[in-house]
């Protein structure tokens, strides 16, 4: 079956609901680990089902050159190539050619995008119908329609430009959709443009998409833009459908799109800032590799109910960390993703119980504060 969102009840603007799929029903809002290559760096599935993860995403673009969409089919498809029993999301490589190739060639025309690969230079060719075509052969729950993710910032005469070709690109991948267990979401964009925010939105619409998602975010724009970019394009999608924010997962930004009608999360934030020795916690970034950790016996957080803080301490993963140990990112990993986990699953709590705004004032007011780290 497509995927059914029910919503089940408000507050004020911030959306609890439940998110049917063949592999289960999920509650939003949720956040989704990124797994690029078909997996979560470092984690294994079983990890991330202890992590409480629901929904996951994987990445056309990065699939489609490595190892390639035949092989995936041949697999069985994407869940049973990664050993994963819980719904994938797809992303349709618009953000890849955006971000992998800025500042290089690339060739945006009507038919598609002309660039170079990341890997060996060789020259590619993605277009709105290969990309659902490639979806459609990695056979994920829900497969994204292809956009440009329009920069910032971008002059209004381009960004008008991009938003109605990816309209265009956006009816393209519809005719081509062909699985039928397979949900199709299509993309706002409209960059930092209140009307071109508001007409992309209502035109996407038109179209009848399974689910919305807003793009374009978090691309070097301030918070205060940021989050007008979601009010101006929320307010034109459907109750009954999900709404994703695409690529947002730091925890403030979280509460600022619940507050705003967000139901999904994704973002490669945790496991990152993970590599790089930084941990969530309710007072503000850790950087472990911090001195004051050296001879610190506790966990990362006392109160967190991951497996990293239920078994070892600050100490000996700034040990790890400073001594290139692979397990230091591994172990932060699992402790920012269930962080992000846990939080969603408190803000679910706060919605059914009317205290939404009073979580958000609580958590961010000791998460910015940043008293103890």
């Amino acid at each position: 079956m497509k995927i059914k969102y029910e919503l089940q009840c408000k507050d004020k603007n911030a959306r609890y609901g439940i998110l049917h799929t063949n592999y289960g029903s999920y509650e939003t809002p949720m956040f989704m680990p990124v797994g690029t290559l078909a997996n979560v760096k470092t984690l294994t599935p079983e990890e991330l089902k202890e992590m409480h993860s629901g929904v996951i995403l994987s990445n056309t673009y990065h699939l489609w050159l490595r190892p390639g969409e035949d092989i995936v089919a041949k697999a069985g498809g994407l869940h049973k190539f990664m050993n994963w029993n819980g719904p994938i999301l797809t992303d349709s490589g618009g953000f890849q050619v955006f971000s992998l190739t800025k500042n290089k060639n690339k060739d945006i025309v009507e038919e598609g995008v002309r660039f170079k690969s990341h890997l060996d230079g060789k020259e590619l060719f993605l277009t709105p119908e290969l990309s659902i075509q490639i979806q459609n052969k990695l056979d994920s729950d829900i497969a994204m329609s292809f956009d440009e993710c329009i920069p910032y910032p971008a002059t209004y005469e381009y960004a008008k430009r991009s938003t109605e070709r990816t309209l265009r690109w956006a009816k393209r991948g519809l005719s081509v959709h062909q699985n039928e267990n397979q949900s199709l979401f299509g993309i706002v964009q409209g960059g930092e443009y209140e009307d071109l925010r508001n007409w992309s939105a209502i035109e996407t619409v038109k179209l009848g998409f399974d689910g919305y998602s807003i793009g374009g975010t978090s691309v070097g724009e301030d918070k205060k833009t940021m989050y007008k970019m979601i009010d101006d394009a929320i307010k034109y999608l459907p109750e009954d459908k999900p709404r994703y924010l695409m690529g947002v997962g730091d925890p403030v930004d979280i509460l600022e799109g619940v507050e705003r009608g967000i139901d999904m999360f994704d973002c490669v934030l945790p496991t990152r800032i993970a590599r790089h020795g930084n941990a969530f916690t309710r007072y503000g970034k850790l950087n472990i590799k911090n001195a004051k950790y050296k001879e610190d016996f506790t966990p990362i957080e006392e109160t967190c109910d991951c497996y990293t803080c239920k078994h070892y301490t600050k100490a000996y993963v700034r040990h790890l960390i400073t001594c290139n140990e692979s397990l230091g990112g591994r172990l932060l990993s699992i402790h920012n993703i269930r962080f992000l986990i846990k939080e969603v699953e408190e803000i679910r709590e706060s919605i059914k119980n009317n205290t939404f705004q009073e979580y958000k004032r609580n958590f961010i007011e000791k998460y910015q504060n940043n008293v103890e780290n």
